[in-house]
């Protein structure tokens, strides 16, 4: 980074840091900062800081909020015997343009991957189970990620709820529409075919 005055490589250094950035696009962010009036650097500054600051996990569903409890889970429109359960806060935001859902939502903060050395204690699942104490909740929608990973969380999560007589059930995989048959691995027909239904 010898090319640039040190700021500008500080700059540089620090873009290529997120993900799926490289060095490039790095490059491109960094004078595309600089070129921005000072007013408008001010706020993209007081901005990341201001979600650094104010930006939390709900006590309730370990969402991201700057409220707590969240937003969603002091609705009280929402259907509370339904949870929804997710990996990552990025998951509910699709699950809610459905329009679909109407019920509250678990974040588990990540997935059961031992190779990743994340175990069960490493996830929000504790929380989960004691969100279930009051016995309101009647149906756990599994909406993990349809890999190994999110596969092994969900059941393990099914394996610790169905003893407590409460719903469990899994978001559909397999072809999403629009796409081919032709182009599906043997995976995903796998999936379609356990997850057909009557027409």
């Amino acid at each position: 980074m010898g090319f640039y005055a040190a700021p500008i490589a500080k700059l540089i250094e620090e873009f290529e840091k997120l993900p799926g950035i490289g060095r490039k696009t790095a490059q491109r962010l960094a004078f595309f900062v600089l070129d921005l009036p000072n007013e408008k650097a001010g706020q993209l500054a007081d901005a990341i800081t201001d979600a650094k600051k104010k930006i939390h996990h709900c006590s309730v569903c370990c969402n991201l909020t700057d409220v707590d409890p969240c937003m969603l889970c002091k609705n009280s429109a929402r259907n509370q015997t339904q949870i929804c359960v997710v990996e990552d806060p990025r998951d509910a935001v699709p699950m809610e343009r459905t329009r679909e859902f109407k019920g509250l939502y678990h974040v588990l903060q990540d997935a059961i991957s031992p190779m990743e050395g994340i175990g069960p204690e490493d996830i929000r699942i504790k929380e989960l189970l004691s969100r279930l104490s009051g016995g309101q909740v009647k149906e756990i929608i599994l909406a993990t990620n349809p890999n190994i990973e999110g596969e092994a969380t969900a059941m393990y999560i099914a394996k610790l709820i169905k003893p407590l007589g409460i719903k469990v059930t899994r978001i559909a995989h397999g072809i999403p529409v629009g796409g081919d048959i032709e182009y599906a691995d043997e995976i995903t027909l796998a999936k379609s075919l356990e997850g057909r239904r009557e027409i």
